[in-house]
């Protein structure tokens, strides 16, 4: 949002205060489009002192606005500022799952209501990024008629656009047949991703399509555990993992089908992969833990339950890869009528600060 109000001549004051005390990748751009970045002297585990450091800072810099975006952690920021004269306090919640940071799941039974209660009374704005997830945080109240929003990201076209797409140079990059057929999975390799029900679905697709092979886009905590799984279900020689990339954009147009086999409790956020996805032109085979904010009019997609097991996610999965793939351009152009457009969401964004 920084870099696009730039470029459209908006002037904006922000100051990004990070909870992590130290240097990271972003905070030169952000510096040079002229925001100020600044780093918590105090880890946020010590909470007093973290929001003595916060309430300083508040006070320093004479804010108008306190912008939260740690979900039921937000509580804490928002204690730092009780009593300070800020014109507007906002919530932005970003995902669903109602993670409270520590390891006890006593303490974190015992802080998340409180935590969201201090939320509700404290913010005058409550933002979500989806429909679910605005509703999951509010947990049984109706939406407050300018209080309670749903704010989606907006989302650039221009790299998917100008990505440069040599399908048959990607696959032989990666040591695989030039007609393969490619599932992507870009995302953490983590437990709420669910990747390890995306290798098993590989599997029984290989039984049907032998083209198919897999390719992972991202890492976490399952990396290993993936490389296992891919032994065990002997699709070893079929599955490529890539790490993080930087150039996605890149290797989603040369894939065919996106797999988000996301667990369907608790939902997923907002799904920006999802989105770019469809501007890659890819199929898309999703779980009912992905919500609908994402899919545009022109999308391509199969959505089915976890419980029906991965040869049913297979069929369907060979279904899709026998069906025409998607327009790109089409996507563009529903995008830039969504509220996922960028001035949109830049108009909306600024009018939430005001």
């Amino acid at each position: 949002m920084l870099r696009h109000a730039r470029s459209q001549g908006t002037s904006l004051d922000w100051t990004f205060y990070c909870v992590v005390g130290h240097h990271g990748s972003l905070d030169e751009e952000a510096r040079s489009l002229g925001a100020q970045v600044v780093h918590s002297p105090v880890p946020l585990r010590r909470k007093a002192a973290f929001i003595r450091a916060l309430r300083t800072e508040l006070r320093r810099g004479g804010y108008d606005v306190l912008h939260c975006h740690h979900d039921l952690v937000s509580a804490v920021y928002l204690l730092a500022s009780a009593g300070l004269k800020l014109r507007r306090r906002i919530v932005h919640v970003h995902n669903a799952d109602e993670t409270v940071p520590t390891p006890s799941p006593l303490k974190q039974r015992l802080l998340r209501e409180p935590m969201r209660r201090l939320c509700l009374t404290m913010a005058d704005r409550m933002i979500g990024i989806s429909g679910h997830t605005l509703a999951t945080f509010l947990a049984g109240p109706p939406r407050r008629r300018g209080r309670d929003v749903v704010h989606y990201y907006g989302l650039d076209p221009a790299p998917l656009e100008a990505a440069v797409a040599d399908r048959i140079k990607f696959r032989l990059e990666l040591a695989l047949p030039p007609d393969a057929l490619l599932l992507l999975f870009a995302g953490r390799l983590v437990p709420e991703k669910n990747p390890i029900f995306a290798l098993d679905v590989l599997a029984e697709l290989r039984q049907l399509e032998p083209r198919a092979f897999g390719v992972f886009a991202g890492a976490g905590s399952l990396e290993h555990a993936v490389k296992s799984r891919a032994r065990a279900v002997g699709s070893e020689d079929a599955v490529r993992l890539l790490g993080w990339r930087a150039d996605v954009s890149e290797v989603m147009r040369c894939c065919d089908l996106f797999l988000l086999p996301h667990p369907e409790q608790p939902m997923e956020g907002f799904g920006l992969a999802v989105l770019e996805a469809q501007l890659a032109g890819l199929r898309l085979l999703l779980s009912p833990g992905v919500p609908n904010d994402p899919l545009l009019p022109t999308a391509c997609f199969r959505r089915i339950s976890l419980s029906a097991g991965p040869p049913a996610w297979a069929e369907a999965a060979a279904q899709l890869l026998d069906t025409p793939a998607p327009s790109g351009v089409a996507a563009a152009t529903a995008l830039r009528a969504s509220p996922m457009n960028m001035d949109r969401a830049l108009g909306e964004l600024i009018r939430l600060h005001t």
